[in-house]
């Protein structure tokens, strides 16, 4: 009897915890305008939110059912340019529908493409239905220079969210009322996907992806299972999507092709598929890094390449997989003592960092933008790419930063096993 009130005193604790976590992200979202009021905060914060919902989508594929698809775009862009024909029919016959209901139509054109597609890629598995899910993708997306009267050509589908129905004097204009829409959703989005991943149809997804010759031998469809899964992640999709088309007012063949694909993979795997926070935190990283380095550089999907194959050596968890490893030495309070070799670790990091940059942007500039000299600033220092000295410099802060990294490893490597056995001791590990 005693047991059986310690176990239900745990779980009721757990509950309240989960739901503690969606109050407090709740009240983030609704302070962050408050915080970072510049426009362009509330642009990246509005992409952030659409990211959110998409790479949690990919992350029912991959993450939750085992499936790698390369041409998850597809539910993403049609979502968003069914709702851009939805928003047009509203202005054009005057009806009276507001724009928080827009996703609802990029709901169903995700999940309707879902059953039509998944009809046919989720009957295999594995490699398979990955190379299935790429030549939808490529199908998809040269219709969508073909299919002009749909997806508009390479100019795309424009329309104009404030001729909608006003909603408590609310016409979605304004950049602030976009971003509480999306966030609003987004909530509503990250939720609803939280409780279907508790779910048994959830756990029978992680069964189907662990090993699906035993799930159907106990009596499940394996196939039936990745259909579901497939239908419901093209329909978040198509939300986010939805969302997408509120934000941008376009939607072009951009949003169907497989640099979008390849952007909420490349989300989903940083940000770690093990855990439901990973694609929250990959979305984040990536949209902000896309928005900064886009501005820095010309080359930033260079950097994004080395960032993946980085992530893919050294932390394939990805980020949440790190802060996981983390977490008992931060409930034992153990965390502050590998925390002087991880700064350690860190400078040559950035030196390495540094140097790859510097031969990154100085062959850039003799190739690509050899019309505009060779002249350029780094860091905010001058550079001459034709000369033989930041050539020099740049080699020997790649080869002395992997020099250092590899003397400081092994003391990083010592301050974490011992920090890790102080939180065995303690029962946190």
């Amino acid at each position: 009897m005693a047991a059986v009130v310690a176990s239900q005193g745990r779980h009721g604790r757990r509950t309240v915890w989960r739901l503690g976590v969606w109050i407090v992200a709740a009240i983030l979202f609704a302070v962050l305008p408050s915080v970072f009021r510049s426009g362009a905060a509330l642009t990246t914060m509005s992409l952030m939110g659409i990211m959110i919902v998409f790479a949690l989508s990919y992350n029912m594929l991959l993450g939750q059912t085992g499936m790698l698809s390369f041409g998850h775009a597809v539910y993403y862009g049609l979502g968003g340019f069914l709702a851009v024909h939805a928003m047009n029919l509203v202005i054009g016959d005057k009806l009276p529908a507001p724009a928080i209901v827009v996703p609802l139509v990029g709901a169903v054109a995700g999940l309707l493409a879902g059953i039509v597609f998944g009809s046919v890629s989720t009957r295999r598995g594995g490699t398979a239905f990955a190379m299935i899910s790429l030549g939808i993708g490529e199908l998809v997306a040269s219709s969508a220079l073909i299919l002009r009267s749909f997806f508009g050509g390479e100019e795309g589908i424009t329309t104009n969210r404030a001729k909608l129905l006003r909603l408590f004097d609310w016409n979605f204009g304004p950049q602030i009322q976009v971003y509480y829409l999306i966030a609003g959703w987004c909530l509503v989005c990250m939720m609803a996907m939280y409780a279907l991943s508790r779910t048994p149809f959830g756990r029978m997804c992680n069964a189907v992806r662990d090993n699906p010759e035993r799930a159907e031998f106990i009596g499940y469809n394996a196939g039936a299972v990745r259909f579901i899964a497939f239908c419901l992640a093209g329909g978040f999709a198509g939300i986010a999507g939805g969302l997408a088309a509120i934000n941008f007012e376009i939607m072009n063949s951009v949003a169907v092709g497989a640099a979008q694909s390849g952007s909420v993979l490349l989300m989903t795997y940083i940000g770690g598929t093990g855990s439901f926070v990973g694609p929250v935190l990959g979305a984040m990283l990536i949209t902000f890094l896309q928005v900064m380095l886009s501005d820095a550089t010309d080359a930033w999907q260079l950097y994004f390449g080395l960032l993946f194959i980085a992530m893919v050596v050294f932390a394939p968890a990805g980020i949440a997989g790190i802060l996981m490893k983390h977490a008992p030495l931060w409930r034992a309070r153990v965390l502050h003592r590998v925390v002087p070799a991880y700064l350690l670790a860190a400078v040559p990091c950035l030196l390495g960092l540094a140097g790859v940059s510097l031969i990154i942007e100085m062959t850039y500039r003799l190739t690509v933008k050899a019309n505009e000299g060779s002249a350029f600033r780094f860091l905010y220092q001058p550079v001459d790419a034709k000369s033989a000295v930041p050539w020099i410099v740049g080699l020997l802060f790649v080869a002395g930063g992997f020099w250092l990294f590899r003397r400081a490893r092994p003391r990083v490597a010592d301050a974490l096993d011992e920090a890790l056995a102080v939180a065995r001791r303690k029962g946190w590990a």
